[in-house]
């Protein structure tokens, strides 16, 4: 039995801690850019995000929950920093053509999600942007599975409402 299984998550020493957050590293950058649609800022949520988990890894009791408690705690990241470019207030013009175009379904389905709550947009973007499970998306987000699908229903409505 490996000493992750036997040890308490509480009591987890650096090394394992490190073992199993890089197991899940891929899926927090995922779920990072999904939200931040920039590679540095999805880099630097996933830093954060390790950060906290390391510094709150005694909160957590139940070893089978690491992975939802960590990708909770990477959505948090990536909602503080949405929050925090929100009051950021810009100072130069941005340029009058992007260097890089994107398609205008794509950036009409972006301003769509933007104009969700944040719970409808959770739920939607763990679905179809990380492929999760009800049950999955469930356990991330700490609620019932009922809710989970309440919430997926309404914002694909919403989705076809806003596009």
């Amino acid at each position: 039995m490996n000493k992750a299984n036997t040890a308490d998550l509480a009591l987890m020493d650096e090394e394992v801690f490190y073992e199993r957050l890089a197991k899940e590293h891929r899926k927090l950058y995922t779920l990072a850019y999904s939200y931040l649609r920039s590679e540095a800022d999805a880099l630097e949520a996933v830093q954060e995000a390790s950060c906290r988990a390391w510094m709150k890894r005694k909160q957590l009791k139940n070893e089978q929950a690491f992975t939802p408690w960590l990708l909770r705690i990477t959505i948090n990241c990536c909602m503080d920093e949405l929050r925090r470019k929100k009051r950021v207030v810009l100072t130069e013009k941005l340029e009058e053509e992007p260097q890089e175009m994107r398609s205008s379904d794509r950036l009409d389905l972006e301003r769509a999600m933007s104009r969700m709550k944040p719970k409808y947009r959770h739920a939607v973007m763990l679905k179809y942007y990380q492929d999760m499970t009800t049950t999955e998306i469930a356990k991330v987000l700490n609620k019932p599975e009922g809710t989970i699908k309440t919430w997926l229903r309404e914002g694909l409505r919403l989705l076809r409402k806003y596009l």
